[in-house]
């Protein structure tokens, strides 16, 4: 039975001051009392903000949720979030339903399987080792961002895709205002022409003469050019920007609770468990959004057909129902069921990926640096609060 709910004007997004990890201050209360509420979003669209756990694992699951690109509105502010988006491109299977967006999962779920990301471990080893001396030939400071966490993703995800490594800068540059919602539309959609166009000359020229990595093996199916372009942008971004960003929060968070960080050291077989905790209590995918295709009653309301519900991931891990203590880091927490890499069928693909370098790279940075310390006060690490991707923009750290 629908009862009355608050009605936001926008989606909260504003840390509490001296807090960097905490949630806004307006989500837990709101979480706790009224887990779906209506919000008005940026462009004018009357629809939801889902902020408990069950709920928003519900709504992702839901097939009756649509996750295609033109029935979407932006939760989040910014010039993009006041246009209507076209529908998605050929080959752009996130943002699509079945079957269309499981026809393409199809043909790369085989390739990010646990095992076969296992078995990259000895290559992540071996990148992470030569970015760690690099840090160390270089003295006893660094900002662990540009030194450590943006480039081993990106050497890596450059080279299961086949993408040269000399142009992953390239890639950053233009991934950046993808992610940063106040960026200007014409500089966002410049970005976006930079990356589209270089994959696809890539993606030609991997048709023209194979190679031994992803996109060589796509490029020997059926999809067309176009398809393979919209695949390869999507498997880029994602594994530059997040992972990336969790090595760079993540460290900071684990300075910030010395606590926590000397429990990983004094027992190094406990990172699987504190990565799983890091991604749960930072969630740096915060808020994501779903279209009703039908009418749906869900948390005693009814969601009607064309509405869009607003799922702030960043609530839902702190929802006390099913983490105790959720605003604690507790690196010996049971975190089944964070919904940091989605749920249901949009569930990211490559997020078996982004734990063995997580792993390789935390289990690296802590065992070669046993004195690391943050080398400005905390409050002066600048931190990515304006992008829909949380991170930390720079991380000067300092050992002995």
């Amino acid at each position: 039975m629908t009862t009355s709910v608050p009605h936001l004007t926008e989606v909260p997004l504003e840390r509490p001051k001296g807090c960097p990890f905490d949630p806004p201050a307006e989500l837990g209360p709101l979480r706790d009392e009224h887990p779906l509420v209506r919000l008005t979003f940026p462009g004018g669209h009357e629809g939801w903000l889902a902020t408990g756990h069950a709920l928003v694992r519900d709504i992702a699951a839901d097939p009756r949720f649509s996750a295609r690109q033109e029935l979407m509105h932006s939760p989040l502010p910014g010039p993009a979030a006041m246009v209507q988006p076209p529908p998605a491109p050929p080959g752009m299977f996130i943002k699509m339903d079945d079957p269309e967006h499981g026809r393409y999962r199809k043909l790369l779920t085989g390739k990010f399987t646990v095992r076969r990301m296992r078995r990259l471990t000895e290559r992540v080893e071996q990148v992470v080792a030569e970015h760690l001396d690099a840090m160390e030939r270089q003295g006893t400071t660094a900002d662990l961002v540009t030194a450590f966490a943006q480039p081993i993703p990106a050497l890596m995800i450059c080279e299961l895709l086949g993408v040269p490594y000399e142009d992953h800068e390239f890639f950053r540059r233009n991934v950046l205002p993808l992610n940063l919602p106040d960026a200007p539309l014409a500089e966002q959609e410049a970005a976006m022409n930079a990356l589209g166009e270089y994959l696809y000359r890539l993606v030609v020229a991997k048709r023209a003469e194979p190679t031994d990595d992803i996109l060589g093996d796509l490029a020997a199916t059926e999809l067309t050019e176009e398809e393979l372009t919209s695949i390869a942008f999507l498997l880029l971004g994602a594994g530059l920007d997040t992972t990336a960003n969790m090595l760079g929060l993540g460290t900071f968070a684990l300075l910030r609770h010395p606590d926590q960080l000397a429990l990983l050291r004094e027992d190094p077989e406990k990172i699987e468990g504190a990565i799983e905790e890091l991604l749960r209590y930072l969630a740096i995918a915060h808020t994501g959004a779903r279209t009703a295709l039908e009418d749906v009653e869900i948390g005693g309301q009814l969601v009607k057909a064309g509405e869009v519900v607003a799922i702030s991931v960043l609530a839902a891990n702190r929802d006390p129902l099913k983490f105790p203590e959720p605003d604690k880091l507790d690196v010996e927490r049971k975190t089944a069921g964070h919904l940091s890499f989605g749920h249901g069928v949009h569930q990211c693909l490559g997020q078996q990926l982004a734990r063995v370098q997580m792993k390789v790279a935390f289990t690296g940075l802590l065992d070669r640096f046993p004195t690391l310390r943050l080398a400005v006060p905390a409050d002066e690490i600048p931190l990515r609060s304006d992008s829909d991707i949380y991170g930390v923009y720079a991380l000067p750290v300092a050992w002995d």
